[in-house]
């Protein structure tokens, strides 16, 4: 049987720059800029931009080169030919020297999303990002789902000692407890798992959310959702389910070109998004049978009973003088039975709120 990776001083939650993320919490919003910029440092900006308008707690960027991550080779297995991708007959050389954020910008983009109040971090792909990012003390590493294989990778970016968020896509529990241990082995103490369909743009009957659940169980750490999907339904589903992080692309405009662009949120999509997964948290809160400030209100507008035609004094309250209606001035309606059959003490007019002292 496999021995997961848990210990006693793992953690139920993570700490990146001054936010506290744990599972149940207030979800922490990642907006990943990924290629959206389109070669564009002023659209670059522009995303930064509308993440911080957007209400996100942080940004997200990539950080490789066409020859970090892949071989300049035309051949077979360089060739995307899954009719399901959206970039079916692309050179991954070509597609990744398209979509990759110059190192360059880095800087300056780290530097605008603090001056913005935004967190800023990366995803490194290969071990000359992550010492290029150290240059820049990132606060946190992100690792994608498909590097979760690369455990020399891993073992490069726990080394670092700051938070890790891994990304879950294509795993099996075996592979994502293997990356899981490399971490830790190598001096990672705080971890992050993120639930992920790695199909784009993915499918409501392909995200098994609840996958999270069993994630945060198994391996004592915060969980969320990296989302491929469309619209926000399924982070606000994560969320109802104690996701902690919520991680999805944002570009300027769906119309643009780029290779992310057709499962991005729009600014405005995004600005809901944020909206109606912290709704979500909130209104998910705690078992409570009280009564809250702004309900004690309508209490007074709950059904009693009520007088409804004249009753002289001596008569006897029937079904018929007496009725449960709104509002709650009178008696309460549990009590219609034993009042039925009994006297009336004096004349009683309509629209009179029953009390005990006029039964006799």
């Amino acid at each position: 049987m496999m021995t997961l990776a848990t210990s006693p001083g793992t953690s139920h939650s993570i700490r990146i720059a001054d936010r506290t993320i744990c599972n149940g919490g207030v979800p922490f919003v990642i907006a990943e800029m990924s290629g959206n910029h389109n070669q564009s440092l002023e659209t670059a900006m522009a995303i930064l931009q509308a993440a911080a308008d957007a209400g996100v707690d942080a940004v997200k960027l990539q950080t490789y080169t066409a020859d970090t991550i892949t071989l300049d080779v035309r051949t077979g297995p360089f060739v995307i030919t899954d009719k399901n991708s959206p970039w079916e007959g692309r050179k991954l050389y070509e597609l990744y020297r398209e979509a990759h954020t110059p190192w360059e910008w880095h800087e300056p983009l780290f530097q605008r999303a603090k001056e913005l109040g935004l967190i800023a971090f990366s995803t490194p792909f290969d071990p000359t990002a992550v010492d290029f990012l150290e240059e820049l003390h990132v606060p946190a590493y992100k690792v994608a789902s498909f590097e979760l294989v690369d455990l020399p990778l891993i073992e490069k970016i726990a080394r670092t000692g700051k938070p890790m968020i891994m990304s879950t896509g294509m795993a099996t529990l075996a592979e994502i407890d293997e990356a899981v241990q490399a971490a830790r082995s190598a001096g990672a103490k705080e971890i992050a798992l993120l639930k992920c369909s790695n199909a784009y743009p993915a499918q409501a009957e392909e995200m098994n959310l609840r996958t999270m659940g069993h994630l945060a169980e198994a391996f004592d750490v915060p969980t969320g959702l990296s989302d491929h999907t469309l619209g926000s339904s399924a982070p606000v589903a994560a969320v109802a389910l104690g996701a902690s992080i919520i991680e999805k692309h944002l570009a300027l405009s769906r119309s643009l070109p780029g290779p992310d662009v057709a499962f991005s949120l729009e600014p405005n999509e995004f600005k809901e998004l944020v909206h109606a997964v912290r709704f979500a948290q909130k209104a998910i809160g705690r078992v409570d049978y009280g009564l809250s400030e702004r309900e004690a209100a309508s209490r007074a507008h709950r059904r009693s009973l009520f007088v409804v035609c004249d009753i002289e004094a001596g008569e006897p309250f029937t079904e018929k003088n007496i009725r449960s209606v709104r509002p709650a001035n009178g008696l309460p309606p549990k009590y219609l039975h034993q009042v039925v059959g009994k006297k009336a003490k004096e004349h009683l007019p309509a629209g009179t709120a029953l009390a005990w002292e006029h039964i006799g």
